[in-house]
C-alpha cells in the first residue's frame, strides 16, 4: 500500500514541508506525476495517503528497508521514526545502554549530549516531517477541499474518521515535540503553503493545543475496540490525553491528575483485558495471540510490507550478541548493541534469577557490571522483543532479516499503572480500585506471592514497577523525570559518563533545538543550558 501512494502524496509535501528543516530534509519529487484532481477521483486514495501517514512511524522511506529515503544526512536505519524516539527515551535512562561508537551515540547514555547531535536532529526532523504529513492530508480533506474533488456524501463520512485520525497523528507526534524538545517550531494547516520560517511555540501553549485537538476529535473518531487493528480509534485519543495530563506538571507547572483518573477510566471500560502470558505482547503474533485485546494503540510491523533497518528490526537484532542464539529469536542474525544496566536488573527481587516472569535478562557470558561499555558481555542482555510467534515459529520474512513483530505504543498495563499514579498524586479515583489493577499485573507476573496490599502502594514502589511492567517501550525517561529521577537525582552505571554513574544538570531534562535548524530560523530561542 505504502508504494502506491508515493506520486501523489510527494505532491503535497513538497508543498508543505517546513522552511526551515529544508536542508536536512532534502527531498526530490518524482517526475511524471499525476495531480491531486486526478488522484482524488479515487476515494481509496484518501486511505492510502492515511496509510502513508501511519507508515511514516515504521519505515523510513518509499523503498525499504533502504533506498530513496525520507530524510537524508543520517543512516537510514538510523533515521526511522521508531527507532530515533527509542533511542532518545531509553539510551539516556538506567533501561538500557549501546555498545558502538556510530557518531555521538554514546553521548545519549552519558547524558552529555550537545545541540549537533545527530541523533536529536534527525529526532526532530522526523517530528516535524510527520507533522507536515498530517498537515497536508488534513489539509486536502476539508470540506472545500472534498467539494473541489468531487467526492459525493456517501464517501465523506469514512473521510471525516480518516481526517480526525490524521489529527490524532499530529498531535502525537506533536506529543512527541512537547516531551522531547518542550518548544518546537509550530506549523498547522492554517498555514500559507511554501517555504517560510515558522514561529516557536511555547510548551504550555503547545501543551493546550495538543489538549484541544484530542478534546475536538474525541467523538469524531471510530470509537474503542472498533477500528481496523494498528489505527486510532477512541481509546488511543483518551490514552494520549492520560498521559499528556500525566506529566502536566512538568509540561505546565500546573498539576492535571483529576483528569488522567477521568481518562484512564475511560479506557478500562472499553473492554481491553490483560492477555494472559506477559511474553505474548513482544512476539510475532501479538496481533492475533491475545495481546491486541491489551495493546491500545501499535505500531505495525510486517516481515514482508514493511522492512525497515529501524524499528522492530532494531528492536530485537541489536540486543542479541555474545552467546545468544539468533535463530531463537526469529532472526539470521544479531546486531550485538543494546543491553542494560545492573542498577536496572535490581529492580527484580532475584535480579536474572527473579521469580517475576517480566524478568527476561540473558546473563549467560555477560557481565553483569559495565567495565566496558562498547563491549557487549558488558552488561545483562535483555531477550524481551521477539520475532517468532506463540508456537516457537519464525516471523514471514524467509530471509530472517525483519520482523512480523509490533510495538505496542499504547496498552492497558500502562493505563492501569497511571491510574493508579494518579490516585496516589491526589487525583481522586479509588485506592482499592488502584491495589487491584496493580495486582492483576503482578498475578500475571509471579505464579504466587506477588500481590500487594494497600500500604505497598507508594509512588516509590509506582516507578519502580513501571520499569518492571514497561521496560524497553519508550517510556522510561519521561517516567524519571516526573519522578525527579533523570538528572539531579538517580545514579546508574555510565550515566554522565562515567563507570559508576554521576548526576547530571536538570536542563538535560529536555534536548536541545538542533544547531543546524537555529542557523536557519532566526525565530527559535534555543532552550536554556545549551
Amino acid at each position: 500500500m505504502y508504494n502506491k501512494i508515493k506520486s501523489f502524496f510527494l505532491i503535497f509535501l513538497s508543498l508543505t514541508i517546513l522552511g526551515a528543516c529544508e536542508s536536512e530534509l532534502d527531498l526530490a519529487p518524482e517526475d511524471n506525476r499525476q495531480g491531486p484532481d486526478e488522484i482524488f477521483q479515487d476515494a481509496e486514495a484518501y486511505k492510502q495517503f492515511l496509510a502513508k501517514l501511519y507508515a511514516g512511524l515504521a519505515v523510513s522511506g518509499q523503498q525499504g528497508p533502504a533506498g530513496n529515503p525520507d530524510l537524508r544526512g543520517l543512516d537510514e536505519g538510523f533515521s526511522q521514526y521508531l527507532r530515533l524516539y527509542w533511542m532518545l527515551q531509553e539510551l539516556p535512562t538506567d533501561e538500557a545502554v549501546i555498545g558502538w561508537n556510530d557518531g555521538t551515540i554514546l553521548t545519549l547514555h552519558g547524558q552529555t549530549w550537545t545541540s549537533g547531535n545527530e541523533f536529536i536532529r534527525t529526532m526532530y526532523s522526523r517530528i516535524l516531517y510527520q507533522v507536515a504529513q498530517t498537515n497536508a492530508f488534513i489539509r486536502q480533506t476539508s470540506d472545500a477541499e472534498l467539494d473541489a474533488f468531487g467526492v459525493d456524501q456517501s464517501t465523506r463520512a469514512e473521510i471525516e474518521n480518516f481526517r480526525a485520525e490524521a489529527r490524532f497523528l499530529r498531535a502525537l507526534s506533536y506529543y512527541h515535540a512537547l516531551d522531547l524538545f518542550g518548544n518546537p517550531p509550530f506549523i498547522t494547516e492554517e498555514d500559507p503553503v511554501g517555504a517560510f520560517l515558522p514561529e516557536q511555540i511555547s510548551r504550555a501553549e503547545l501543551f493546550n493545543y495538543i489538549e484541544s485537538e484530542l478534546l475536538a476529535i474525541e467523538d469524531q473518531m471510530v470509537p474503542a475496540r472498533e477500528n481496523e487493528y494498528a489505527r486510532a480509534d477512541r481509546a488511543a485519543v483518551w490514552t494520549l490525553l492520560a498521559k499528556l495530563y500525566l506529566n502536566a506538571e512538568e509540561y505546565t507547572g500546573t498539576e492535571r491528575y483529576a483528569d488522567v483518573i477521568t481518562y484512564t477510566e475511560k479506557v478500562i471500560n472499553a473492554g481491553y483485558t490483560l492477555v494472559d502470558d506477559y511474553q505474548k505482547l513482544f512476539l510475532a503474533d501479538n496481533d492475533s495471540n491475545g495481546a491486541q485485546n491489551e495493546i491500545i494503540f501499535p505500531i505495525a510491523f510486517d516481515g514482508l510490507y514493511t522492512r525497515s533497518f529501524g524499528g522492530m528490526t532494531f528492536l530485537i537484532r541489536a540486543p542479541i550478541g555474545g552467546d545468544m542464539v539468533p535463530a531463537e529469536f526469529g532472526v539470521n542474525s544479531g546486531w550485538g548493541g543494546l543491553r542494560t544496566t545492573p542498577e536496572f536488573v535490581e529492580l527484580f527481587p532475584g535480579g536474572a534469577d527473579s521469580e517475576d516472569e517480566r524478568e527476561m535478562f540473558f546473563a549467560e557470558g555477560q557481565s553483569l557490571e559495565i567495565r566496558d561499555i562498547t563491549r557487549f558481555t558488558d552488561g545483562y542482555a535483555i531477550a524481551k522483543f521477539r520475532n517468532v510467534d506463540s508456537e516457537g515459529n519464525a516471523g514471514s520474512d524467509p530471509t530472517g532479516e525483519h520482523p512480523d513483530t509490533d510495538f505496542p505504543m499504547f496498552r492497558l498495563a500502562d493505563v492501569y499503572l497511571m491510574y493508579a499514579e494518579a490516585v496516589l498524586r491526589g487525583g481522586g479515583g479509588s485506592q482499592s480500585q488502584a491495589v487491584t489493577y496493580i495486582n492483576e499485573l503482578r498475578d500475571r507476573a509471579y505464579e504466587n506471592g506477588g500481590t500487594i496490599s494497600a500500604n505497598d502502594l507508594t509512588l516509590d514502589f509506582i516507578i519502580d514497577e513501571r520499569g518492571r511492567e514497561l521496560y524497553w517501550e519508550a517510556h522510561r525517561r519521561t517516567d524519571l523525570i516526573r519522578f525527579g529521577q533523570f538528572t539531579t537525582q538517580g545514579i546508574w552505571a555510565w550515566k554522565g559518563n562515567v563507570p559508576q554513574g554521576t548526576t547530571t544538570a536538570e536542563f538535560r531534562n529536555i534536548y536541545p533545538l538542533p544547531s543546524s535548524d537555529l542557523g536557519v530560523n532566526t525565530n527559535l530561542t534555543q532552550n536554556p543550558g545549551y
